[in-house]
């Protein structure tokens, strides 16, 4: 089955690359109406296994260059026919200001943020005005030719995390947040989990008014009730809960699927060590999560949320993150397909 899957990534990246042979052009590159040709025809992805979506998040693909042409590429790749949009990915593609697709640097662990000076501070409100001031004007155009693009791919876009959704951010950029998601086809956002209840108020009246949904994501603190508050606020209040942070906390995340599936939009999955192991991000399988009981049960009791693969530990030598998001996908398939 691994041969057979690796034949299969193989083969789509063997069309890509004759297809760009015969284009003359790159897949950054843009076509006719903003679409890159190259993306026609080609076989699509699924990763709906036994009626269990698998999705990914762009920060998989940290360590790679995301611009929306080359992280769709990415999805072909591994197989991956549903995602978890970061803003960055979708705000470059429609022309914001200051936004990088290049990879993400990450100081060492344990190192504080450096402090910045009076001129550096000033900068960066005046790039925050800018973007909130973009976000606050743009035509949602390019959102909507994005949706098509992977849409045409076989890459749906279920939710949108863009960087606008915080306390600190306008009502402007929240609006502009909830038709973005909408334009790109996602039926949710994720965002943080507020510590001030008033946020997800706030949040969940504009998902209210824009029927969207918002997935509030956990780390270390999420416990069986952390959403309690929010949940009760809006009904278009919900999870996006994160099992492999969960168990990193003390926690086992079965109770807490079984307690909350109807109001969980999407889920990150991910292996770590327990609480009392260290906690540290590991290979699948390698790790204290319990993936192949959490992908049964979502077999088994049909749960329609995706279940997201969060791929976060280090890449190994001779390796790349589309190479280790495929592994994790095919860790899913095999465990979702085993004795159907």
């Amino acid at each position: 089955m691994k041969r057979k899957h690796v034949t299969q990534i193989t083969r789509r990246s063997f069309i890509l690359k004759s297809a760009i042979a015969a284009s003359g052009i790159l897949l950054a590159s843009k076509a006719v109406n903003g679409f890159p040709a190259i993306l026609k025809g080609l076989g699509k992805p699924n990763s709906k296994f036994n009626g269990v979506q698998i999705g990914t998040i762009t920060y998989s693909f940290r360590s790679l260059p995301v611009s929306a042409e080359q992280v769709l590429q990415y999805c072909i790749d591994t197989n991956i026919s549903a995602i978890e949009l970061m803003g960055n990915t979708a705000e470059a593609f429609a022309g914001a200001p200051h936004t990088t697709i290049e990879p993400r640097q990450f100081p060492p662990p344990g190192t504080p943020r450096p402090q910045l000076t009076p001129e550096q501070e000033a900068e960066q409100k005046a790039k925050t005005k800018e973007i909130a001031d973009w976000r606050a004007s743009i035509s949602l155009d390019k959102f909507e030719t994005l949706r098509k693009m992977y849409k045409d791919a076989g890459v749906s876009i279920y939710a949108y995390k863009p960087n606008a959704l915080g306390d600190k951010n306008t009502d402007a950029e929240i609006e502009y947040a909830m038709k973005a998601a909408k334009a790109l086809g996602a039926s949710h956002v994720t965002v943080e989990l507020p510590k001030d209840a008033a946020q997800s108020k706030r949040l969940g009246e504009f998902g209210e008014r824009h029927k969207i949904g918002i997935g509030y994501h956990g780390h270390l603190q999420q416990t069986i009730t952390s959403w309690d508050d929010a949940i009760a606020q809006s009904k278009y209040n919900g999870l996006n809960c994160d099992i492999g942070h969960y168990v990193a906390a003390g926690f086992d995340p079965i109770p807490l699927l079984q307690a909350k599936h109807d109001r969980i939009y999407s889920m990150h999955i991910k292996d770590r060590k327990s609480k009392d192991n260290g906690g540290a991000n590991m290979p699948w399988g390698e790790g204290d999560t319990p993936l192949e009981k959490v992908l049964l049960l979502m077999r088994k009791e049909k749960y329609k949320f995706p279940a997201t693969v969060e791929m976060e530990y280090e890449v190994p030598a001779g390796s790349d993150a589309v190479k280790e998001v495929a592994k994790c996908v095919e860790f899913c398939r095999k465990v979702l397909e085993k004795n159907a």
